[in-house]
C-alpha cells in the first residue's frame, strides 16, 4: 500500500527496506503490503513488498499468493535454530501464514520467519551469503477482511533487520512493534480500505483502529511503528514482537565476552522470558481492566467483557449469568447445582459470521450436568483448564444442546472456564476456547484467566447492584405513576414519560389528574428533584399528598403551601418542583399556581398561536416560608395546554429559552390526535441529543362546556321543593334526549334535595345538571358537615338516601366549598 516510487515518500520516514533507517524520533520504517483477494489471487504488491520479497509487481499482480510467499515446512526458532547458512532450504513464511492465505484462519495471526529471496536488478535487497543468496529475517502480520469487497487477507510484513540502528550499546531500539499502514497508495480501492479499516478488522478495538485510521490519513505509505508503549494490535500468542530482543540479548552476551566483560548481573534466558511473559500479562490485565466498568449498565458491561478478551487471549469467549443477576433481582442465594439455570448472555469469536448463532444462541437458558467441566468450575469457583477437548468430552458437551451438534465448534479447541465471582458467590462463568492451530492453555493463562475473571466479576457485580436498584425505582415509579383516562369533564387528555438516558434514568418527574367538583379537572405536573429509588419514593409521597388535597377542593395556592409544608416535615434534603392548575370547563378558565417549575404553554385554538404563560413563580417545594401566587387564565374550546418537567427541555451545554422556543413551535403544530400532539412534541426536543433527565409531559385539550348543556335552579327552603326538583330533573332529560335516566335521577335528585332542604341553615339550594361524557348532578347546601355513608336497620328512619345513591350512581362524592358543602352524583350516559 506504499507508493511506487521513494520519490513519493516523505524523505523523513525513511527510504528503502533493507536500508536502515536513520535515527530519528519517529520510530517508523517501511512495511511490505500485500492483499489476497477471495481467490487467493494477489490483489495488491506494494513497491515495499517489491523490495522485501525482490518480485516485481507485475509479475506478482494476478498470481496465487501461496506461490510468492512459500509457507512449506515447519517453522524454524529463529533463536535456537542453526546458523544462518542453514536457514538457506527453507523458504517461507510459517505455517500459521499458509492456513490464512488457504482462508483456514479466520482470526488474526502473525510471526517471524527467515526466508530465501531473489535479488532483483538494480535493488539492495539483503546482504548475500557465501552461496550468493539473499536472506530477509521478516516480522508478518496477516488479518482476515470480513467486510464488503473482494479483498479476504492483509499481509503486512517488516524487515527486522531494519529494528536495529548501529551505533547503540546493544543494537535494539524496540521493546514493541505495531504495524500500521495509510492511504496515498497505488491500487485501486485503498481509499475504501482505509475507511473501513474498523469494519474489516472487527476484533481491534476502537482505540487501535482509530490510531492506525488517523495514521491512513496522514502519513501516507505503510509504517512500522515501534514504541514502548504500543502493542501489536492483535496478537495471537504472547512474545510475538519480543523475539528481537532474545536474540539481541544473545548478541549483547557475545560482544561482552569478547571483550572481557563480566555478565554477573544479567539475568538468563529462561528468567528473562518469565519476566517478560508475566510482565505482558499484568500489562494485559490492566488494559482489560480500562475496557471494562465503563457503564453501569449491565448489558453495556457484559459485551466489553466479552470483547475484552477476543482475539488477544481466545479465539471464543461465551459468557454465562445466573437467572436472577440477568432479571436484576436480588443477590443470588446458595450454591449452583445441576437444577440452576444459566443464561447466555454474550458470545463473541472470531470464527466466519453466522457460524456460532443457530447453535449457541444468545439469549438461550439451560442447567448444566455435574459431569461438564462447566458444573465444577460454577460449584468450586475455580477456574479449570481443558488442554485439548477430546472427542468424548466434546460428545458429552454436546449432550446437553437437543437436536443440535456443537463437536464440530467445540472438538479439539483449548478451554479454560473461569468462574465470574462477587463476594464468594459465583454470579456466572465465562467459557474461553481457542482453535486448534493455536497455542493450548497453560497455568499461566489459568492464573491469567482467575484475575481476569476476578475483575470482570466485581465489575458485573457493580452493575447487577445498580441494575437491582434501577428496576426496584422503575417498578415504584411506574406504580405511583396515575394511569389518566383519556377524557375527563370538559378536556381530552394525553400524557407521556420518558425514563432518563444516563446514569440515573430513575427519577421523580410525574404528572396527574384529578376530578373536582363543578365538573371541573386539577391537572398537575411535579419534579422532585435528584434520581434514584430516594426520588421516586419521594415523588409518590408528594404525588398522593397532591390527590387528598385536591379532593379537597383546596385552591392552587394554598395547595401548594400545605405541600410545601409537607416536604419540610419529609426532610430537610427534599426539593421538588410543581404545576398545580384548575380547568374549569362551564367557566372558560384555568386557575394556576407554580412552585419553581417552568411555566406551561397555552396554545390557543383561533389562530394557532402558542405562548409561554406568565405566572408568578414561587420557590421550589422544600424551601419554606415563601409565599405561593396564583393566576387566573381565560380559555376557549380547542385550547391546548402544555405542562411539561424541565428534562424535556433542558439540553447540556444549552439555554434553556432555546428548549422552551422549540416546546412552543412544536406545541402549536397541528396534529390529528392528542397522541399524536404528544408525539410530535417527544420528537421535536428528544432528538437533539443531550438529554439525561427523566420527562413528565401532560398535554391537555380545553373543550369546555358550553351553556347548552348545563341547566342550573335554585330551590328555597321548602320540603316541598323536592318535588319540583323531581319535575326540572324530568323536563330537562326530555329536552337533552336522555328521558331513559329520568327515573333513577329523579330518585336520587329527591334523596340528594330532601337531604340538603333538611340540614341548609337559611340559603337556598342550588341544583346543576351537566351533560358532558356523563351525566353529572350537583345539590349546594350551607351546610359545612358532610354526610356519610351509613348502615340501616329495619327500624330506623334514616341513613337509606345516600345507600341509594351509591347503588344506582356511577360515581358519587361530597366536598366542601366555600359557602358550605357539594354532594354530586354521576350516571352514564346511553350508548347513542
Amino acid at each position: 500500500m506504499d507508493r511506487g516510487t521513494e520519490r513519493d515518500r516523505p524523505p523523513s520516514r525513511g527510504a528503502g527496506s533493507r536500508a536502515a533507517p536513520e535515527p530519528a524520533d519517529t520510530g517508523r520504517i517501511p512495511l511490505a503490503v500485500v492483499v489476497v483477494d477471495r481467490a487467493g489471487l494477489v490483489s495488491h504488491w506494494s513497491s515495499g513488498a517489491r523490495r522485501l520479497f525482490g518480485v516485481g509487481k507485475d509479475q506478482a499482480i494476478g498470481r496465487h499468493a501461496i506461490d510468492l510467499l512459500p509457507v512449506s515446512g515447519a517453522l524454524p526458532d529463529i533463536d535456537d535454530g542453526p546458523p544462518h547458512e542453514e536457514y538457506a532450504p527453507y523458504d517461507g513464511l510459517g505455517p500459521g501464514l499458509g492456513t490464512s492465505l488457504d482462508g483456514g484462519l479466520g482470526y488474526p495471526s502473525a510471526g517471524r520467519a527467515r526466508l530465501t529471496v531473489p535479488e532483483p536488478s538494480g535493488t539492495e535487497v539483503a546482504s548475500a551469503d557465501a552461496c550468493g543468496r539473499n536472506r530477509a529475517d521478516v516480522l508478518w502480520w496477516a488479518y482476515p477482511l470480513v467486510g464488503p469487497g473482494s479483498e479476504r487477507l492483509l499481509v503486512l510484513a517488516a524487515d527486522a533487520e531494519a529494528l536495529h540502528r548501529p551505533g547503540t550499546e546493544d543494537g535494539t531500539i524496540v521493546e514493541r512493534i505495531a504495524p500500521g499502514f495509510a492511504l496515498h497508495t497505488d491500487f485501486p480501492g485503498a481509499e475504501d480500505l482505509a475507511r473501513r479499516l474498523p469494519e474489516i478488522l472487527p476484533s481491534m478495538s476502537v482505540g487501535d483502529s482509530a490510531r492506525i485510521v488517523s495514521q491512513v490519513l496522514e502519513l501516507g505509505y505503510p509504517v512500522l511503528e515501534f514504541s514502548q508503549n504500543d502493542r501489536v494490535p492483535v496478537t495471537p500468542d504472547w512474545g510475538v514482537a519480543r523475539r528481537v530482543e532474545r536474540r539481541v540479548r544473545r548478541e549483547r552476551a557475545a560482544r561482552a565476552a569478547a571483550s572481557g566483560r563480566p555478565l554477573s548481573k544479567e539475568p538468563d534466558e529462561g528468567e528473562d522470558l518469565e519476566y517478560v511473559a508475566v510482565r505482558e500479562r499484568l500489562e494485559f490485565l490492566n488494559e482489560v481492566s480500562r475496557k471494562i466498568g465503563t457503564s453501569l449498565d449491565l448489558a453495556r458491561t457484559i459485551g466489553e467483557v466479552s470483547r475484552a478478551v477476543v482475539p488477544r487471549f481466545t479465539d471464543v469467549a461465551g459468557t454465562y449469568l445466573r437467572e436472577q443477576v440477568v432479571a436484576g433481582e436480588g443477590f443470588p442465594d446458595g450454591v449452583p447445582d445441576t437444577r440452576t439455570m444459566w443464561h447466555r448472555v454474550a458470545l463473541e469469536h472470531t470464527d466466519e459470521p453466522g457460524r456460532w448463532d443457530d447453535v449457541v444462541p444468545v439469549g438461550e437458558a439451560m442447567p448444566f450436568p455435574a459431569h461438564t467441566p462447566f458444573f465444577q468450575c460454577m460449584t468450586s469457583g475455580e477456574p479449570v483448564l481443558v488442554p485439548r477437548i477430546s472427542e468424548q468430552l466434546g460428545h458429552a458437551i454436546a449432550a446437553q444442546f437437543d437436536k443440535r451438534d456443537i463437536r464440530p465448534l467445540i472438538t479439539g479447541r483449548s478451554m479454560l472456564v473461569v468462574p465470574l465471582k462477587a463476594r464468594h458467590v459465583v454470579l456466572g462463568f465465562m467459557i474461553l476456547l481457542r482453535h486448534p492451530e493455536r497455542a493450548e492453555f497453560n497455568d499461566m493463562d489459568r492464573v491469567t484467566g482467575a484475575e481476569l475473571a476476578a475483575r470482570a466479576g466485581l465489575v458485573l457485580d457493580n452493575a447487577r447492584m445498580y441494575t437491582h436498584q434501577e428496576n426496584v425505582a422503575e417498578t415504584l415509579q411506574d406504580s405511583m405513576l396515575p394511569h389518566i383516562p383519556p377524557r375527563m369533564a370538559g378536556c381530552d387528555i394525553a400524557t407521556r414519560y420518558l425514563p432518563g438516558t444516563l446514569l440515573g434514568r430513575i427519577g421523580g418527574d410525574w404528572f396527574d389528574s384529578v376530578k373536582l367538583p363543578g365538573a371541573r379537572t386539577a391537572l398537575v405536573v411535579g419534579d422532585v428533584m435528584g434520581h434514584g429509588l430516594n426520588s421516586a419514593a419521594m415523588m409518590g409521597q408528594l404525588r398522593t399528598a397532591v390527590q387528598t388535597m385536591a379532593a379537597l377542593d383546596l385552591p392552587p395556592a394554598q395547595l401548594l403551601r400545605n405541600l410545601d409544608d409537607l416536604a419540610q416535615r419529609l426532610g430537610e434534603t427534599y426539593l421538588a418542583t410543581c404545576l398545580y392548575a384548575v380547568y374549569d370547563p362551564i367557566a372558560g378558565e384555568l386557575h394556576l399556581a407554580n412552585a419553581g417549575h417552568i411555566p406551561p404553554v397555552l396554545v390557543r385554538a383561533g389562530d394557532g398561536r402558542s405562548e409561554l404563560l406568565d405566572l408568578p413563580t414561587g420557590a421550589p417545594i422544600g424551601v419554606g416560608g415563601v409565599p405561593f401566587e396564583a393566576a387566573r387564565v381565560r380559555v376557549a374550546p380547542g385550547d391546548r395546554l402544555v405542562m411539561c418537567t424541565d428534562g424535556l427541555v433542558e439540553m447540556r451545554g444549552e439555554d434553556i429559552g432555546v428548549g422552551l422556543a422549540t416546546l412552543c413551535e412544536s406545541a402549536a403544530h397541528p396534529a390529528a390526535s392528542m397522541d399524536d400532539a404528544c408525539d410530535t412534541i417527544i420528537r421535536a426536543l428528544n432528538t437533539r441529543g443531550g438529554r439525561k433527565d427523566d420527562v413528565a409531559l401532560l398535554l391537555a385539550r380545553l373543550n369546555g362546556i358550553g351553556p347548552d348543556d348545563v341547566a342550573e335552579r335554585t330551590f328555597p327552603l321548602d320540603p316541598a321543593q323536592a318535588g319540583r326538583a323531581r319535575a326540572v330533573v324530568r323536563e330537562q332529560l326530555h329536552d337533552w334526549g336522555l328521558a331513559q335516566l329520568a327515573g333513577p335521577a329523579e330518585l336520587m335528585v329527591s334523596e340528594v334535595v330532601t337531604n340538603a332542604l333538611r340540614h341548609s341553615h337559611g340559603r337556598p339550594v342550588t341544583m346543576r345538571l351537566v351533560r358532558g361524557d356523563t351525566l353529572l348532578c350537583e345539590v349546594d347546601d350551607d351546610d359545612h358537615e358532610l354526610p356519610t355513608l351509613l348502615s340501616a336497620g329495619p327500624d330506623d328512619e334514616a341513613g337509606r338516601g345516600l345507600r341509594v345513591v351509591s347503588t344506582l350512581a356511577r360515581e358519587w362524592g361530597t366536598s366542601r366549598t366555600a359557602a358550605g358543602k357539594s354532594v354530586w352524583f354521576e350516571l352514564t350516559l346511553p350508548r347513542r
